[in-house]
């Protein structure tokens, strides 16, 4: 049987994945170009836990127009890629995420 989730561990999940989802995304985009509509499985499959459809696309489409990602229509499929100030910004986010950590 699998213990119960504290109340602050729970909210300390939920700040590290969806409250930073971006860092996911970008993480992705960083591996190889993604499309929107594949983003919540390779979500799932690659960081354990299943943003809505909905609040991924928002984020997506924020981190494009802040110039973090750029896109590239192939056929039916618009594909982002991470530009240069995005892996930069998840490089920065990974480092003050493990000073943050050591802290602890």
């Amino acid at each position: 049987m699998q213990k119960k989730k504290s109340k602050p561990l729970a909210r300390l999940e939920q700040s590290i994945t969806l409250s930073n989802l971006w860092l996911s995304i970008l993480s992705l985009a960083k591996q190889k170009p993604i499309y929107a509509y594949a983003l919540p499985s390779k979500i799932k499959e690659s960081f354990g836990f299943s943003p809505s459809r909905l609040l991924t696309y928002l984020v997506l489409y924020r981190l494009e127009g802040e110039g973090l990602l750029t896109s590239k229509q192939e056929g039916q499929r618009k594909y982002y890629s991470l530009t240069s100030s995005g892996k930069a910004s998840l490089e920065s986010a990974k480092k003050l995420l493990y000073k943050r950590a050591k802290e602890l």
